[in-house]
């Protein structure tokens, strides 16, 4: 299987996973590492909130490569979304064009952590996003998500996480559903850093980008999607359930 290769624009940088030679793209895996608040200091590829999405990149991408999916991994320009400058939004939305740009008919998925997770959010009114999968994501009273009509969005938060608000994403996942019938959201015993878990958290994300790619959704998040609130925004994640503290 081939090795990511990079590609640098005029604002930040990918990094890309690329199916089989002769196999056409028909989707893109976009992911979003978090960051910091407020941040000038150029980000690098040797940051903890970097390097944290890199085996979710590399499942994503043996996941999904053979289906025509290519994965991209953004490394923003600063560390800090920086309002209101929204750095890693500009980031997101260049990448974004460019994708529209080299595959026109490819549907992408998000798949963004912390501050990646809002940024997904914030860029989800992008005419190639279909899906939206936002872990652990930083979430403020006024976020907008009228941006999320017609696509799907998949919430995942630790109970544990005392750096992003777990309520918070409730109340926007619920909001989330007044413009789309396909928002689900999980929960599991975790904290901000997705560590204690980490195998659940990677296999709620490949279920979903399988699902996005192949237009095959998973049973149990199309399940959660067509719960009621609250038991459809506080599943237990898949793969948490009776595993070890």
């Amino acid at each position: 299987m081939p090795d990511a290769h990079a590609s640098t624009g005029p604002f930040a940088a990918l990094r890309r996973w690329s199916p089989p030679r002769d196999t056409p793209v028909r989707a893109v895996v976009l992911v979003l590492p978090g960051g910091r608040a407020h941040g000038r200091q150029p980000a690098s590829t040797r940051n903890l909130a970097y390097r944290r999405m890199v085996p979710i990149a590399r499942s994503v991408h043996r996941a999904t490569h053979a289906a025509g999916a290519e994965t991209w991994l953004l490394r923003y320009r600063v560390r800090g979304w920086n309002e209101p400058d929204r750095d890693p939004v500009q980031d997101a939305w260049w990448a974004l064009d460019g994708i529209r740009t080299r595959y026109p008919d490819a549907e992408v998925t998000l798949v963004g952590h912390s501050m990646g997770g809002r940024t997904a959010l914030r860029v989800a009114g992008h005419e190639s996003v279909r899906t939206i999968c936002a872990l652990a994501p930083w979430i403020e009273d006024d976020e907008p998500y009228a941006q999320l009509a017609g696509r799907d969005l998949v919430v995942v938060h630790g109970t544990a996480d005392h750096t992003t608000s777990p309520k918070a994403s409730h109340r926007y996942a619920l909001a989330a559903r007044e413009v789309s019938d396909r928002v689900c959201r999980f929960e599991l015993p975790d904290g901000h850093a997705m560590m204690r878990r980490a195998p659940a958290w990677t296999e709620l994300v490949r279920r979903t980008v399988v699902g996005a790619v192949t237009g095959r959704l998973d049973p149990e998040i199309a399940r959660a999607m067509q719960t009621p609130a609250p038991d459809g925004l506080r599943a237990p994640a898949i793969g948490a359930i009776g595993a070890s503290s």
